[in-house]
């Protein structure tokens, strides 16, 4: 399967907003995706995906699997509609305003989506100006944070009162900023995390469709809210679903650091922040990726977690793995190879098809 079947999937996903807590666009192109992929779908408490692929009957004992991708994206929520029509603003997840730059952005207000833009303030400004002042070299050079920033809207602030922004409103990255890049062998574009995750569990699907093949025993594909949060729909999903092992698919940092390249096959990891993975099974993963040609590679994250440590980390799984898609300037403007997605999925399917090693 080449990059062109997925690619308008992988566009249709970016351009979808779904910040932490408001993922229903995403949820709905997921839902559509899944018909037709599954034996059952439905939308748990929590929000989240779940797609039902029963296990072959051939094959009773085999363990039942969760493989999580998340829905969610890193955003930012209303704080205070200040006096003059502006918007105070605070992260939702590890977003660095500096990662994403000044720009378009859209307010998700009550009443429907406004426009609006992320804005500091001009650049030919003095100590005067202390809050631009201070992200300039000559006078500090500090990185630029959230208290910079602001959100211009143009209107005042009885106008956003009448439309529905208020404390708790959530802001996006505007759509224009969401076109998908293509350069030598490699993508781009914000949001990779986690929309090229999403797309591989959905064409993981697709492929054993395809190929008239059933995972060894059932396989819950759960596409989950609010990772970036602390992964609280995969915590809530581990609790709630059959099976022992939560498999997490989201993006890794391809750094020398983890001796991980932007070119390598899937990274399967070892551990991160907050557990250490399970040894057998993340082996099994990369022999499994070797039999593959898939070109897996092996690190020990840190200043990370998934959803699938943070189910075992709550006690809420057993068993967790870690499958992450390489990738360049990770909660910023993404980059990976342009065939992550496919490789990545072909070790999915080959893996729920195979849960455990043979004998």
């Amino acid at each position: 399967m080449s990059l062109a079947d997925h690619q308008e999937l992988l566009q249709e996903l970016l351009a979808a907003y779904g910040p932490c807590g408001q993922e229903d666009d995403v949820r709905a192109i997921c839902l559509r995706e899944l018909a037709g992929l599954v034996d059952e779908v439905s939308v748990d408490p929590a929000g989240n995906v779940v797609g039902l692929l029963r296990g072959d009957p051939a094959g009773p004992g085999a363990p039942v699997v969760r493989v999580t991708a998340h829905l969610d994206e890193l955003s930012m929520m209303v704080k205070r509609v200040e006096p003059d029509g502006t918007l105070a603003v605070q992260q939702l997840g590890a977003m660095n305003p500096g990662n994403f730059g000044l720009g378009p952005v859209t307010i998700l207000a009550d009443d429907g989506p406004l426009q609006a833009a992320l804005v500091l303030g001009s650049e030919h400004t003095t100590v005067e100006s202390q809050r631009i002042w201070e992200t300039k070299p000559e006078g500090g050079d500090k990185a630029l944070d959230w208290r910079h920033v602001y959100v211009f809207t143009g209107r005042t602030q009885q106008e956003l009162r009448e439309t529905g922004v208020h404390p708790g409103t959530r802001v996006v990255i505007d759509r224009s900023r969401r076109t998908l890049v293509r350069f030598a062998h490699h993508i781009g574009c914000y949001f990779l995390d986690d929309r090229a995750a999403v797309t591989a569990l959905l064409v993981a699907a697709r492929l054993l469709r395809d190929e008239g093949r059933r995972p060894a025993g059932d396989a819950y594909l759960v596409f989950t809210t609010s990772e970036e949060l602390g992964g609280v729909g995969a915590t809530w999903a581990s609790h709630h679903l059959p099976g022992d092992v939560t498999l997490a698919l989201d993006v890794g940092a391809a750094e020398a650091e983890y001796q991980t390249t932007v070119d390598s096959g899937p990274i399967v990891a070892y551990a991160d922040d907050a557990v250490v993975y399970d040894r057998a099974l993340a082996d099994h993963l990369v022999r499994l990726g070797r039999e593959l040609g898939v070109d897996p590679a092996q690190a020990v994250f840190a200043s990370y977690d998934s959803d699938a440590s943070q189910a075992k980390s709550h006690g809420l799984a057993a068993q967790a793995a870690l499958v992450s898609l390489p990738t360049l300037s990770t909660h910023g403007f993404e980059v990976m190879r342009d065939d992550t997605v496919e490789r990545t999925a072909r070790l999915v399917a080959e893996y729920l098809v195979r849960p455990v090693p043979a004998g």
